[in-house]
């Protein structure tokens, strides 16, 4: 412990969903909650990450955006440049089904010689927003990124010595084809609650 700090990315417009992504509830948690107590089982610490009025009311520790109306990438920016320990575990609120098992294989995977540890998604998309970031290292890419107007946080990744956790690394871990189901729309959300009563 000490090694990670753990922030949940919860400052998006929720604009597709219609209300508060944060505040939406699976199996009685909210979705803040479900990410607290993924990042808790490696993080000495757990922040929330927003400017929007009410994420205070999470019951967590708020770092607010340092630069506003950049999307993920300022979140991203925001935990980093806050971050007190080595590493930053990142997670984005609308990723309901992580785990605590996830984000313990993604910790095993630092080494000196990396900068990242981010998985890749099923389909082999990279998901930079349930990562493990070097906080000084990628703090520098990410200045660097949105000094030149580029905000795709993917792109971060990109820039640092990323150690990328193929699908099959993590297919073993419960519940593994929906560990990267991101929450979006209404109908997201429905699929989640089906999947949550279908217990996959």
């Amino acid at each position: 412990m000490g090694e990670i700090e753990g922030f949940i990315l919860a400052g998006g417009l929720s604009s597709r969903m219609g209300e508060d992504k944060s505040r939406l509830r699976l199996g009685g948690r909210t979705f803040v909650e479900v990410a607290a107590g993924a990042l808790s089982t490696v993080a000495n610490r757990v922040r929330v990450v927003g400017s929007r009025s009410g994420v205070e009311s999470h019951g967590l520790p708020v770092v607010p955006d340092v630069h506003e109306g950049l999307g993920a990438l300022g979140g991203l920016h925001a935990a980093l440049s806050s971050c007190e320990a080595p590493w930053a575990a990142v997670v984005s609120c609308d990723l309901p089904f992580v785990t605590a098992e996830l984000f313990g294989r993604l910790a095993s995977l630092r080494v000196d010689e990396v900068d990242a540890v981010a998985p890749l998604q099923e389909d082999g998309r990279p998901q930079p927003l349930c990562a493990l970031y070097d906080a000084a290292r990628c703090l520098e890419a990410a200045e660097r990124l949105i000094r030149a107007g580029e905000l795709r946080p993917r792109v971060l990744l990109g820039e640092v010595r990323t150690r990328w956790v193929q699908f099959e690394e993590l297919s073993d871990l419960a519940g593994a084809r929906h560990l990267f189901d991101n929450v979006n729309t209404p109908e997201d959300y429905e699929e989640a609650k089906g999947v949550l009563g279908a217990g996959c």
